[in-house]
């Protein structure tokens, strides 16, 4: 799974790092939130959590101006758009449903209901530094006598942005008339896959990464084609990532700051498994 990740970068290094044609992520949008989003919307965010707004790249065609029947229709571009973190599909009676839609399954998603049709035409991609997993230790138990989870911050091993494949989908609130501001609310789901080797000593489940020359196909409306989707959701190439332990500050959502990302002290860990060795560090 995926239940929290870093997103350091701002708007203007997303446009170069994703190739935005349209900024639109300063466009107002429906927050679901019942407190103001900190750090703000589009501000360096160390600990993205489900239901914030994040931005997110997808391709859409802009709205058509009034024109005459015969002129071009308006090319699709590649935009990048505040949206909340929790799908919920158009026909959810409310948002609550999208607590329990952050993530969707790489094996099983063009059949799922709630994300088959997003996944044959509303494709998206997620910018992160990397994402955090708690690892249910091996040897060591808590308070409580349960296995001791010990987080850690998992990234690209080359330090580039990885871009997490996504689905977005539109949700119609109608208790509200048409035009008010909060009519419309735009939610994603990040799409998870079968862990790397390495990786699974963490947990079994790991965002579906694709890499840039993947980027164009993934945000292509057009692609509805359900074998080439779900070769792209089969994609695989393990050995890109790296992980390390951290500090258990990153559990509290109100926690923030690249401190987080820090190298927990070897001293401190207790029943940690060394990802790469299989070690058992800590008793």
């Amino acid at each position: 799974m995926c239940g929290r990740y870093a997103a350091s970068a701002r708007p203007d290094e997303l446009i170069e790092a994703f190739d935005i044609d349209e900024d639109r992520s300063d466009e107002p949008g429906r927050s679901i939130l019942k407190n103001p989003q900190h750090p703000a919307p589009r501000e360096p965010d160390w600990n993205m959590a489900p239901s914030k707004q994040a931005l997110v790249v997808l391709t859409r065609s802009p709205k058509a101006p009034e024109q005459s029947a015969d002129a071009p229709e308006p090319q699709p571009t590649r935009q990048l758009r505040l949206l909340t973190w929790g799908l919920v599909p158009a026909w959810a009676k409310d948002v609550k449903l999208g607590q329990r839609m952050t993530n969707a399954r790489a094996e099983s998603v063009l059949g799922k209901g709630a994300f088959g049709k997003a996944a044959l035409s509303r494709r998206c991609i997620v910018p992160a530094d990397g994402w955090y997993e708690w690892q249910k230790s091996p040897t060591a138990v808590d308070a409580k006598g349960k296995p001791r989870k010990q987080p850690f911050f998992i990234h690209r091993a080359d330090g580039a942005k990885v871009g997490f494949a996504g689905l977005y989908e539109f949700w119609r609130d109608r208790d509200l008339p048409d035009g008010h501001p909060d009519a419309w609310l735009t939610t994603f789901t990040i799409i998870t896959t079968a862990a790397d080797p390495g990786m699974d000593r963490i947990h079994d489940r790991q965002p579906l990464v694709l890499e840039p020359e993947h980027w164009e196909q993934w945000l292509d409306p057009a692609e509805k084609d359900p074998d080439v989707v779900r070769g792209l959701l089969e994609f695989a190439q393990p050995g890109r990532f790296e992980a390390h332990p951290i500090g258990r500050a990153v559990g509290a959502t109100s926690s923030n700051g690249p401190g987080l990302l820090e190298p927990a002290p070897r001293e401190e860990l207790v029943g940690v498994v060394d990802p790469m060795t299989g070690e058992v560090i800590g008793g």
